[in-house]
């Protein structure tokens, strides 16, 4: 019978059941198939933040759950059950993907402090070094020896000031060459990325929905498959009855089963035309010959470089990281033992009168001092956002064309591999949500 719980359809409409599933089974596969792929891409992505409630039970069963359904973005500690999409609850491990895929690809960090032309960021160093010449060069004196320095005659101090004025862009200068050739040891670029993507999962998201905004959307749209996929199951439900053995299968049954699979072979489809083959192939092998963000890897590469560069690579967190991360210590004390040694060139003939009136240790003491002022200088540095964006602009292009040639295959790697992982999980809500629409399906139209 073609009747629902509350409708009989053949009665209504006057219409054989043959036709009725002809009709409802085509409608009701597409909207599973977009609910399926539309929801699954939000389920990658949002919520960027854990959200949840507390449900009793949880904490007591959680410890007897496989481990592939403990590791599921659905649960936290104490018992809490909610929901964090997949890219953003795999920060980390997404992050690293980046790294290894497409940065350590891309170039080292020689390449990309070469990019942002490490003159040009000591000249800036300078400039706003110089405006702030005279306090500092009183605030390391007084700090230190304050006696000294107020005994000392203005005409006296005037000298000290021209002297650091005239020689701070060579210092500046030698400072960042030295910087420059130890580079490698004062900063690690995974350790950057991964600690600021982890610590900002939201822009992880922006990074994998900015490259393939075009591509989530047809992802979502391709669930429309779903409807002639229904329009093969009518047909074939009006043969089911005449095969032997297969027969004995309930209609309801096949119904759920088929909807289920309706909903995996949808999402299966969409990730495989995104995301391969990365080159082209005979049609034979791929109707679509190619993925479609590989088709489109020189406008994506430009939108991944743009992020790199002014979210992740950016100046801020260079300098973040240079001064204040796991190796911040040894950037301090290059920084500090650099300055001293330029403390006394600043001096000048005044330093072996000044190492007279306050003492040997006194005198080391005041030129060490300068590595800790530095870095109160530095947020004053990266501050300037036309110098930030100026920097960053040099990042973009650098790391948009290291991109563009990348070989297609290595490109469509570097993001299919961070969502394959969890792949799984985008196939088996595939196919729940099929059954769920499979169920009001049955519901309305009956077996």
């Amino acid at each position: 019978m073609a009747s629902g719980v509350f409708i009989d359809w053949e009665e209504m409409t006057g219409q054989s059941k043959f036709v009725i599933d002809l009709i409802s089974f085509p409608i009701f596969s597409a909207i599973a198939g977009l609910l399926t792929n539309w929801t699954g891409v939000l389920m990658l992505f949002a919520p960027t933040r854990f959200h949840g409630f507390y449900m009793p039970g949880v904490k007591t069963i959680f410890p007897f759950l496989p481990r592939k359904l403990q590791i599921l973005p659905t649960f936290a500690p104490g018992g809490i059950l909610g929901f964090q999409g997949f890219v953003p609850a795999r920060a980390e491990k997404m992050a690293s993907f980046v790294v290894d895929k497409a940065i350590a690809k891309i170039g080292n960090v020689n390449d990309f402090v070469r990019e942002l032309e490490p003159e040009g960021i000591a000249a800036q160093v300078a400039v706003v070094l110089k405006s702030q010449l005279r306090p500092l060069v009183d605030e390391l004196m007084e700090k230190e020896n304050p006696r000294l320095w107020n005994d000392l005659p203005q005409s006296m101090k005037e000298v000290v000031y021209s002297r650091a004025e005239a020689q701070l862009p060579e210092i500046s200068q030698r400072a960042f060459a030295e910087m420059g050739d130890n580079i490698e040891d004062l900063i690690d670029v995974k350790l950057l990325a991964v600690g600021h993507l982890r610590r900002h999962p939201e822009q992880l998201k922006d990074i994998f929905y900015g490259i393939g905004a075009p591509e989530l959307r047809f992802m979502v749209k391709s669930g429309l498959l779903g409807g002639p996929m229904g329009l093969l199951l009518a047909l074939y439900l009006q043969i089911h009855d005449k095969i032997p053995v297969i027969s004995l299968i309930p209609h309801w049954l096949i119904i759920l089963v088929v909807a289920a699979l309706i909903g995996i072979i949808v999402n299966v489809i969409a990730i495989k035309v995104v995301f391969t083959p990365g080159e082209p192939m005979p049609r034979y092998k791929y109707l679509w010959k190619q993925a479609k963000l590989a088709k489109r890897q020189d406008a994506a590469a430009g939108d991944f470089g743009h992020l790199l560069a002014y979210k992740v690579l950016s100046m801020p967190n260079i300098a973040r990281e240079l001064l204040a991360g796991p190796r911040g210590d040894k950037t301090v004390g290059m920084l500090t033992e650099i300055l001293a040694k330029e403390i006394n060139g600043l001096l000048g003939p005044m330093s072996t009168m000044v190492r007279f009136a306050v003492g040997g240790k006194e005198m080391d003491h005041i030129s060490h001092s300068a590595g800790g002022l530095a870095l109160d200088l530095a947020p004053s540095i990266v501050e300037d956002e036309s110098f930030s964006r100026d920097q960053s602009s040099k990042i973009d292009k650098f790391a948009s064309d290291k991109l563009r040639k990348m070989p297609a295959s290595e490109f469509m790697d570097m993001l299919y591999s961070a969502i394959e992982q969890d792949a799984w999980l985008l196939y088996a809500h595939g196919g729940l949500l099929g059954i769920l629409v499979g169920c009001v399906h049955l519901l309305t139209f009956g077996a």
